[in-house]
């Protein structure tokens, strides 16, 4: 350890973005770029891009560069404008504590700093959730991957995880990674899926699996694993409303690698040990229009705050909590004061931000809870209708956003989003 006396060196930086994924990397960039000199970036990994270092498939950037980019190149664009600013990143360290006064104890190659920051930028992103989360039955053999896990081994270590697979799961990396097997010349059995419709955005059931002929089976799940050594096949059955598997549906499938894509948890634990308030649904941290937390000077964007669909969004959402980020060191306050409470209604799963100022433009972010065709998402305050916004194809994989207008709320006292 790096210690004096037995205290920890302690050092002050204005504004500390913690994460170098692409929340993290377009944070640090909009704070630096609105003005504030010091912005620290804080990265566990070696290098910086986060999950997009393993994605190399394309549709990344269409929004935000009007071009599809690989996931190595949308980083790439990021790194070299965080670069060219000269931000500072503390690479290959490790944030061990979080206090609701915004100190930051961190350890790097095993010396430990302690860092007092005038704002904290949380961008942590989220992790899968894994076998013993959804509590798979059956014996433990080699071959149970998470499907960014086997992502990382083919694509980063240039190492095949099986021949033969199933998926858990139609979430998109799972859908990728159905591709991806194929691809390589794995034969991919399945794609089995609990709920009554896919879990992952249209484009990748179209261009994943039905371009290859690969079958998804809905309200089907595994309810046991098979195998010693190395996996040998699992056991599948059909599932009735209530999600419980059906016994006489059961039937057996032979397969040596199983890949799990059933959600992604937000990775939140040095949030909730700063006392931010979390929202139950997101499983993030609840946010105002400026995306500061509860905890004055701490900011969350990125899937830390809630999962998204498509990185553009990351990168944008990111952006705002950067400039609002600097703003705060800068007067001492970015908050106008948020009074106005942003709630879901029917047929709406979340809204994000959860209260707004109405003293600023803004946008709303939600997931449907269910598939619909010909609906609106409808933004109302009481009787009063704020917006309007009709879809021909709703679905829950999707991210929709939905800009507002201060003018549009003023004299409202609430919002509540629903779908008509």
């Amino acid at each position: 350890m790096n210690m004096k006396n037995g205290t920890i060196p302690t050092i002050c930086r204005e504004v500390v973005v913690i994460g170098g994924g692409p929340a993290g990397l377009a944070a640090a960039i909009a704070a630096r770029e609105a003005g504030c000199g010091d912005v620290l970036l804080i990265e566990r990994d070696r290098i910086l891009g986060g999950i997009l270092n393993q994605c190399i498939h394309d549709g990344f950037g269409l929004h935000t560069f009007g071009e599809a980019l690989s996931g190595p190149e949308y980083a790439d664009r990021y790194i070299s404008k965080f670069r060219d600013l000269q931000i500072e990143a503390m690479e290959e360290t490790i944030v061990l504590s979080l206090s609701r006064d915004r100190v930051i104890e961190v350890s790097t190659r095993g010396t430990f700093q302690r860092i007092e920051a005038g704002a904290v930028i949380l961008a942590m992103g989220c992790r899968e959730r894994t076998r013993g989360a959804i509590s798979i039955p059956g014996s433990r053999p080699s071959g149970v991957y998470t499907a960014g896990a086997a992502q990382n081994f083919m694509n980063l270590e240039n190492i095949m995880v099986g021949k033969k697979a199933c998926i858990l799961g139609s979430g998109d990396i799972g859908l990728i990674m159905a591709r991806r097997m194929t691809l390589e010349g794995a034969t991919v059995e399945a794609v089995f899926e609990i709920l009554p419709y896919s879990s992952g955005l249209p484009r990748n059931i179209q261009q994943c699996l039905n371009d290859y002929g690969i079958p998804l089976h809905l309200n089907t799940t595994v309810t046991g694993i098979v195998g010693t050594g190395r996996l040998e096949g699992i056991r599948v059955a059909q599932v009735g409303q209530d999600k419980a598997p059906i016994p006489e549906t059961e039937r057996f499938v032979p397969c040596d690698t199983l890949l799990l894509s059933v959600g992604l948890i937000p990775e939140n634990e040095l949030t909730r040990e700063a006392g931010v308030d979390m929202d139950a649904v997101t499983g993030g941290a609840v946010v105002d229009d400026s995306f500061m937390t509860n905890v004055p000077g701490i900011f969350a964007c990125g899937n830390v705050l809630h999962v998204h669909d498509l990185v553009d969004w990351v990168s944008v959402e990111a952006g705002e909590a950067g400039k609002y980020a600097a703003c705060y060191v800068q007067n001492g306050s970015c908050a106008l004061p948020c009074l106005i409470p942003v709630k879901p209604g029917d047929g709406v799963r979340y809204t994000l931000p959860r209260k707004v100022s109405g003293e600023r433009d803004f946008v709303i972010s939600l997931r449907v809870a269910a598939p619909w065709r010909d609906r609106s998402i409808v933004v109302r305050s009481g009787e009063r209708e704020v917006a309007r916004r009709k879809h021909m194809r709703l679905h829950p994989a999707e991210m929709i956003r939905i800009d507002l207008r201060k003018e549009s709320v003023t004299g409202c006292s609430s919002l509540e989003v629903v779908v008509e």
